[in-house]
């Protein structure tokens, strides 16, 4: 018995409450002259050794003890053959199959003023304070609010002020420095200090593209030196709890890309309608890469953010591509019923992988429209020219080519610039694939003609060139209007780019060159800053062959962007003013041109549409005019270009470089090209173990 009931006990207490129990329970054995056996036999006092057991361990000083017992459990300890019956069962309480715990409630000191003469005053919560010492700052615990510690810590650490009385301490306690609040020692607690500020830092890695190595080899080193100089080398040391590792920065990033697509998922369920931008390239690593960007309505706003951002693992088919889409929305239940368009480089023509996976989008979307990147449209149709100027372009190219080809050419070339002090020091290089570069690099080249003459070679056929004063004319003419070009094609880049946007920009430039062809007739060339220098420079005029070529290219160029931009008939245009209509649009019912007469009748509502956007501006009446407006917002959400797309790629092959091949850049780029912040307080609480290891 005695052996079982030990047993039983040294689960929670302790040795010596267990020698107590067994040194009374033999006394009590030996003052009632009965054998341990017999004791568990008679109910009589079987009560009784319970009771008395009880009492022994409820009074021990440990703070739990308990003992798990049921009514079915048979305990079976180790006793002499000549026992007799079977083995009874032993426990603390009757009636009982749950665990007893008894615990004491830790001791809370309360502050008392005398405290104050050896220099401590109180820190934190009343009721249960810390001791702070009003010499050092130090923070003390809750059990050293005690007479005898705060006369130990006043004569080690200040003996020269043990001798003080209460009123320098006083005084020391009211002194302006004394009166600002005091530091705190810790804002949660260290570890969960220490995770926020490690999710912070991961967050601030990933927008910037940066390695992951980053954080541990530069940011903490230069956070620990501010901490160091700006206040002491106590606070610098909690900045090592930071965890900045190359695993723990992943880990990081991967937490902060799941929150901000679970914030994005939750949006897209709850909002009307959405529309789709996708494209797909080729990484450094050969994997092929699927971007998709999404445009919905949330609050007041419409908002763009990535969709989602898949490396293809097999075959990059259209029907690949639409599987990795198809998969994500039936994941996280997106009703594809709520796609209004599809945005593509890929015009209806066009055969191709992502033409296959638009069509496959609308199959399973009926009411989804696809619509071709207007930016595309305006870079197919700019190509066109006549013979005589894209001799010249070519000509250009060839030049630039052959300095830029060799790099020994190009120094060269930037310290003769350097010499004649030239405005540039090199050309620029050539591109099919950038649009914009054709503008510029003609300008530059144009700019540099004099030090190009100095510096090429006579043996080079086509240095005559930069004497020639009719080619020079047509490369003053073509830096001009592909300058003026690339304007056109800025301003319909951006985020929030509707499609009346890009038409008011295309029916701009239509009547431009219109008027700059009827210039050019009339030998009025103010409208091209280049050539119009150019010909006051070398004092002459231009000839008709080259005018000629110069009306050709300006009137062949709007008859093809009338082509790729065909003018309708507007059947929304009370979406891009509605103050304008006083006829009901045939695309509008009864009850909506209602609703938008209404709506132009509000004073208040015409004063929003002079300060807000026009997506702002519907979306904000959403709750006043639901009908119409969520109309107007439907005809809002199609992707006007892929500017969203070029820029994710860009970005992309900006972050997974040729020294980060096995880059997992799907969560950087949630990221990098998303609107929504992630909630880095909600990701914490979320986490178990708020101290990960480094």
């Amino acid at each position: 018995m005695i052996a079982h009931l030990l047993c039983i006990l040294s689960y929670n207490v302790n040795t010596f409450v267990i020698l107590n129990v067994y040194a009374k329970l033999t006394m009590f054995c030996s003052t009632n002259s009965l054998p341990m056996d017999l004791l568990l036999k008679q109910g009589s006092l079987k009560q009784e050794v319970e009771s008395f057991c009880y009492q022994i361990v409820s009074e021990s000083h440990d703070q739990k003890v308990g003992i798990l017992q049921s009514e079915d459990e048979q305990l079976q300890p180790s006793v002499s053959k000549n026992s007799e019956g079977e083995l009874s069962r032993v426990k603390f309480m009757s009636n009982s199959n749950k665990i007893t715990t008894f615990s004491k409630k830790p001791k809370r000191r309360k502050y008392d003023e005398s405290y104050l003469s050896f220099g401590f005053t109180y820190f934190g919560n009343r009721d249960a304070p810390h001791a702070q010492c009003v010499l050092c700052k130090k923070i003390l615990s809750n059990s050293s609010l005690a007479p005898s510690k705060l006369r130990r810590h006043l004569e080690t650490k200040h003996a020269a002020y043990k001798d003080k009385d209460i009123s320098f301490f006083k005084q020391h306690l009211d002194s302006p420095e004394n009166n600002k609040p005091p530091t705190p020692k810790i804002v949660n607690t260290d570890n969960e200090s220490a995770t926020e500020a490690s999710y912070n830092v991961s967050y601030h890695i990933a927008l910037s593209g940066e390695a992951h190595t980053i954080g541990e080899l530069l940011i903490k080193p230069c956070a620990k030196d501010v901490v160091m100089r700006m206040f002491d080398e106590q606070y610098s040391k909690k900045i090592d709890a930071v965890q900045l590792s190359n695993s723990t920065v992943a880990r990081r990033i991967k937490d902060l890309a799941a929150d901000i697509e679970e914030e994005l998922v939750c949006r897209l369920k709850i909002c009307d309608g959405f529309s789709l931008q996708l494209d797909e390239s080729a990484d450094v690593s050969g994997l092929a890469v699927l971007l998709v960007f999404v445009r919905y309505r949330f609050n007041k706003s419409i908002e763009e953010d990535l969709l989602l951002c898949e490396s293809l693992q097999s075959n990059a088919t259209g029907e690949e591509i639409f599987n990795c889409i198809n998969g994500f929305m039936q994941k996280h239940e997106i009703e594809w019923e709520k796609c209004v368009d599809v945005c593509s480089d890929a015009s209806r023509a066009m055969d191709g992988k992502i033409a296959e996976a638009v069509t496959l989008i609308k199959y399973v979307a009926p009411e989804s429209t696809s619509s071709h990147c207007l930016l595309y449209r305006h870079a197919l149709a700019v190509k066109t020219m006549p013979t005589s100027l894209k001799n010249v372009l070519d000509q250009a190219v060839q030049i630039i080519n052959y300095i830029k080809a060799r790099p020994h050419q190009s120094r060269l070339l930037k310290i003769l610039c350097e010499e004649m002090g030239a405005q540039h020091t090199a050309l620029l290089l050539n591109t099919e694939v950038r649009w914009l570069s054709r503008g510029k690099v003609l300008v530059r080249l144009f700019e540099l003609r004099r030090e190009l003459l100095v510096f090429m070679d006579s043996a080079f056929r086509l240095s005559d060139c930069l004497t020639n004063s009719s080619w020079l004319l047509r490369l003053a003419y073509l830096a001009d209007i592909f300058t003026k070009l690339n304007e056109v094609n800025l301003s319909m880049q951006g985020k929030n780019v509707t499609v009346f946007t890009v038409f008011d920009k295309m029916s701009s430039l239509l009547r431009k060159l219109e008027f700059w062809a009827s210039s050019v007739e009339e030998e009025n060339f103010d409208c091209f800053p280049t050539l119009s220098d150019f010909l006051t420079e070398i004092n002459s005029t231009v000839d008709k062959d080259i005018c000629s070529a110069i009306v050709q290219h300006l009137r062949g160029l709007r008859s093809t962007l009338l082509k790729y931009f065909p003018v309708t008939n507007d059947s929304h245009a009370w979406v891009r003013n509605p103050f304008t209509v006083t006829v009901k649009p045939a695309s509008l019912l009864a009850r909506d041109y209602e609703s938008l007469i209404d709506l132009t009748c509000d004073s208040q509502v015409k004063q929003n549409f002079s300060e807000l956007s026009l997506n702002d501006f519907w979306s904000s009446l959403i709750q006043e005019y639901p009908s119409v407006a969520r109309r107007a917002v439907r005809v809002l959400l199609p992707f006007a270009t892929m500017h969203l797309c070029e820029t994710g790629f860009s970005y992309y092959a900006a972050t997974k470089t040729k020294y980060r091949k096995r880059l997992d850049a799907a969560p950087h780029m949630r990221i990098r090209l998303s609107n929504i912040t992630p909630n880095i307080k909600r990701i914490c609480d979320k986490k178990t173990q708020k101290h990960c290891s480094h």
